[in-house]
């Protein structure tokens, strides 16, 4: 069954520092007509990164949440950046550290519905300390837990940003982490 659907017109609704938004006509395979919005994303990563059997974390403040979040670091790639330059670059900017090793554990849309935003994500090893500069616009706590609580925190609900959820439990089933819930 052919499932693609065709962009018959397209309408740029906004330019933002990070996103566009489109306003899509499209054929369906039927013939029908319908309209999709569509933000289009550079693409990001999310790294996993480990030391000591802790997995580094931050704490920030997401304006769309109202509140700091627990978040894996993470960041947006650059005009054709390559995802591992990118993991690199937001590992030592988010967290002090660099990766002697880093590994992809794969990549996932965030909302395919309506964005185009693919995060690669990555685990990250043998860290060294380094110097961190984080974003002029960013304020960042650090913090270590346990993969043992990571990944409970993730399984659990207890934290509430789905990249790094996602990221968590995909290295806990690639290396067999365990947890207790």
């Amino acid at each position: 069954m052919d499932l693609n659907e065709i962009v018959t017109e397209s309408h740029l609704m906004y330019t933002g520092r990070i996103i566009r938004v489109r306003h899509d006509t499209v054929r369906l395979p039927d013939g029908t007509e319908s309209t999709r919005d569509v933000v289009t994303h550079p693409g990001a990563v999310c790294i996993v990164p480990v030391l000591n059997e802790e997995i580094l974390m931050v704490r920030q403040y997401r304006l769309p949440a109202e509140r700091p979040l627990l978040e894996l670091p993470a960041g947006t790639r650059h005009d054709g950046e390559p995802p591992e330059i990118c993991a690199a670059r937001e590992l030592q900017e988010e967290t002090g550290y660099a990766a002697g090793k880093l590994e992809l554990l794969g990549s996932y849309y965030v909302a395919p519905g309506y964005s185009s935003e693919l995060i690669y994500a990555y685990l990250a090893t043998e860290l060294t300390p380094c110097f961190a500069e984080a974003d002029f616009d960013e304020r960042l706590e650090l913090e270590r837990i346990s993969i043992g609580q990571s990944c409970k925190m993730a399984a659990a609900g207890e934290l509430q940003d789905a990249k790094t959820i996602s990221s968590i439990l995909m290295a806990a089933v690639r290396f067999g982490w365990k947890y207790e819930l």
